[in-house]
């Protein structure tokens, strides 16, 4: 009998890279604390000025560019795409000058009020330092690739504070309908590894408690709800993607120097300050926690229904015109508040901090295909009272948002519908979706069959009626 191979072959593979992921983990979770701590260190200075913070977000803006375009062009605009972009097309190589330049653009951006977040830069710093790490090592290019997959998810998992989501979100961001099985097992390890350092290192993370209780019985009228809210949210994040696309486009177009556009684009948001207010510069996470709770006093006429459409642009504003950031956080808010007004109008006044949450995790999976992630993430963040609400909006969602995402990096593997057929192309912004011709001709031929079979089984029987009639009235003649 042959020794066997294949368990000991396994068994060292997942050795090697439990211990890689850990250590890669311990190194990601130290960076990106500093990272958050740096961040909030700024926002705590604020304080300590004689004007409004965000009077300096026009130079914040022009500084980011000039800091990305000097030292590192690839930290600019949100980082998870420009990540995406590196494990696709380069194996996951990613210049070592991207760690300190994301950390202090984003620090710049975020401090002078830039409608931005944080985990993208996370994600960003995890992957610059595993692929820096595996070229000090000469690893493999396989296995570089691997090694930043798992910084992806040890980066998220910092910054998000849920370990699991974190996890399966950088693995899932990659490629619509497909995760990669062979990253999974170190994907979590190096996100867990990181979590409980930044918790060690003292990192703290906000955890929503909406107090929703659990049904025992089914509420077909909040089911109903539920997936009408998952239509809405879907709408959501396709004018996400959409408005960042449009505004990127236009802002490129402007023929003026690239710092009098991160000018302008400043003053252009303090002015909207005068008549929005000035709550939807920065993170915004004071705002997502009040659409959280159930006891803030915070009713469905508080929150300007707009706030989620006014957030949506000022992070387009952001992002377009060179600031340095992630789009996540925005994306949190938008859905979170988005959340609140669709519960005001079709909940009920105890069902604000619900919707909101199913807000918060379904415009995610809509605007960056990532379903299964933030169906966790529901888990993680609200409890499990809202866990199967969260699933049907979240699903109904990603379906909704078509085929396009906030990172056009990624790789699309599916089709959202059997009536779409999908030309696939080397991303999800050079795939050409178009309409299924032979499905629709099948399903009509079928739809027909069907109906010609109701129409014949309808006239049999419009003559066994006729023809018992008359048997009725030969009987009566009788």
């Amino acid at each position: 009998m042959k020794f066997p191979t294949e368990h000991p072959s396994i068994l060292l593979s997942v050795t090697k890279w439990t211990v890689l992921s850990s250590a890669v983990g311990i190194v990601i979770g130290a960076i990106v604390t500093l990272f958050l701590n740096i961040l909030a260190y700024g926002e705590s200075a604020r304080g300590l000025l004689p004007f409004h913070y965000y009077y300096l977000l026009p130079l914040g803006l022009a500084l980011s560019v000039w800091l990305t375009r000097h030292f590192a062009p690839e930290a600019k605009g949100h980082g998870t795409e420009k990540v995406i972009e590196a494990v696709h097309k380069r194996n996951g190589k990613i210049n070592v000058a991207v760690i300190p330049v994301k950390l202090l653009t984003t620090v710049i951006t975020l401090v002078t009020g830039g409608s931005a977040g944080k985990e993208g830069p996370g994600a960003q710093i995890g992957a610059g330092t595993a692929s820096a790490i595996s070229d000090l090592l000469h690893f493999s290019k396989r296995d570089r690739k691997k090694l930043v997959i798992c910084g992806i998810s040890a980066g998220f998992a910092t910054v998000f504070g849920t370990p699991i989501a974190g996890a399966i979100f950088g693995i899932e961001v990659l490629v619509v309908g497909a995760v990669m099985y062979e990253v999974l097992l170190p994907s979590f390890v190096a996100g867990f590894s990181a979590f409980f350092t930044a918790q060690y290192l003292g990192a703290h993370y906000t955890y929503y408690e909406i107090s929703y209780f659990q049904h025992y019985f089914i509420d077909l009228v909040l089911i109903a709800k539920v997936i009408l809210g998952g239509v809405f949210f879907g709408l959501v994040a396709w004018l996400i993607i959409a408005t960042l696309k449009q505004t990127e486009t236009a802002v490129e177009k402007i023929p003026m120097n690239p710092y009098f556009k991160a000018i302008g684009a400043g003053i252009l948001l303090i002015l909207l300050a005068a008549v929005f207010g000035d709550h939807y510069f920065g993170l915004g996470l004071d705002t997502i926690s009040q659409t959280m709770r159930v006891d803030s006093g915070l009713g469905s006429d508080s929150l300007p229904w707009y706030a989620f459409l006014v957030k949506i642009f000022y992070t387009a504003v952001t992002l377009g015109s060179g600031g340095s950031g992630g789009i996540i956080t925005p994306i949190f808010y938008i859905g979170a508040t988005s959340g609140h007004w669709f519960g005001g109008l079709f909940g009920s006044e105890h069902q604000l901090a619900l919707f909101a949450a199913l807000g918060f995790v379904s415009v995610l999976a809509g605007a960056t295909n990532t379903p299964i992630a933030a169906t966790v993430m529901a888990m993680e963040l609200f409890g499990m009272d809202i866990a199967h609400y969260a699933a049907v909006s979240i699903v109904i969602s990603f379906l909704l948002s078509g085929h396009r995402s906030v990172f056009p990096s990624q790789k699309i593997r599916m089709s959202k519908s059997d009536l779409l057929e999908i030309e696939y192309g080397e991303d999800i912004e050079h795939s050409r979706v178009k309409f299924d011709k032979a499905h629709y001709r099948r399903f009509n031929r079928i739809y027909h069959d069907i109906q010609l079979k109701r129409q014949r089984h309808r006239q049999d029987r419009l003559k066994r009626r006729k023809k018992s009639e008359e048997e009725k009235e030969e009987r009566s003649e009788e």
